[in-house]
Parts: C-alpha cells; sequence; structure tokens
C-alpha cells in the first residue's frame, strides 16, 4: 500500500516538475518563437498540438476573434507566406501554472512586386497554462501598434 502511494506521489510530482519546466522562461520564450514560426508557415500540426481546445484569438480592438479551429482551417488555406515574423521585448508573468508573455511581434510580409516588403507591429499577451505535464497556449490578444504602410502619414 504505501509502495503505491509512493508511486501514485512520484508519477504526480513528476508530471508538475515537467508543467513547471516547459514554464520557465527561456524554454516558454523558445516554445513561443516555435509557435510565430508555425503561424508564419502554417504548420497546423504543430498549432495542433500547442493550443489548448478552448483556444481563444482577439485580434486587434476585437475586429475578430479566433478559436482553434477556425486558426487551423485558416492556415490550412494559407496563400501568401509572410517573410518573417519575430517576437521581442518579451516578458514573462508567471502565477502557479500558468504564465502570460507580453511584448511585440514584427511581421514582415512582401508587397506585390515579391521583392519589397513591408512590416507590422504588434503589442501581444500570451496566456500559457501547463496542463498534464505539457504547456499549453490558451489565449492570444494583439494589438497592432505601427505599420510601415502608416509611417509618416501622420507627421
Amino acid at each position: 500500500m504505501l509502495l503505491r502511494l509512493c508511486a501514485v506521489l512520484c508519477c504526480i510530482s513528476s508530471a508538475h516538475l515537467m508543467a513547471a519546466e516547459c514554464l520557465e522562461p527561456s524554454r516558454l520564450k523558445v516554445l513561443d518563437a516555435q509557435y510565430e514560426e508555425a503561424l508564419r508557415v502554417g504548420d497546423t500540426k504543430f498549432l495542433n498540438e500547442l493550443l489548448a481546445d478552448d483556444y481563444v484569438w482577439v485580434h486587434n480592438l476585437a475586429s475578430d476573434i479566433e478559436t482553434k479551429p477556425g486558426l487551423l482551417k485558416r492556415l490550412k488555406d494559407l496563400d501568401e507566406v509572410p517573410k518573417a515574423r519575430v517576437s521581442h521585448d518579451i516578458t514573462a508573468h508567471r502565477l502557479a501554472n500558468t504564465v502570460v508573455l507580453d511584448g511585440l511581434s514584427s511581421v514582415d510580409k512582401y508587397n506585390p512586386d515579391g521583392k519589397t516588403f513591408r512590416t507590422s507591429r504588434y503589442r501581444f499577451m500570451r496566456t500559457y497554462v501547463a496542463h498534464n505535464g505539457q504547456c499549453k497556449l490558451l489565449s492570444v490578444q494583439t494589438m497592432k501598434v505601427w505599420s510601415s504602410e502608416e509611417a509618416g502619414k501622420f507627421d
């Protein structure tokens, strides 16, 4: 009986430790960069594993609210692959089994000439939760804060 109790406690402790490891800021930033790249190239297999079933993405001023199935469908039909998607100035905020990353994401998209590109910068908040030994992305909120197309229009 005592042996079984020890085995159960070890399993619980190891699952908690694995979850805690995935929420470490350096590891989570790597996972978050993989998320950005998966969005860029439309890697729905990776995203299907990473996103929580109840995932929601609130876009700029709630102009669009995307669920996991909606995002995966949109990315399957991806007709334009951005030149780059890079997050920077990232800060992690943790409470128990949840971490919120906030920072800036710069998205470069090619112009119709296929050579030059335009950049949009977004302020983001992404909520990661440790669940069953894995980190799951539960929610995202983004707000466009700058665009090279609009730069200089208000000077």
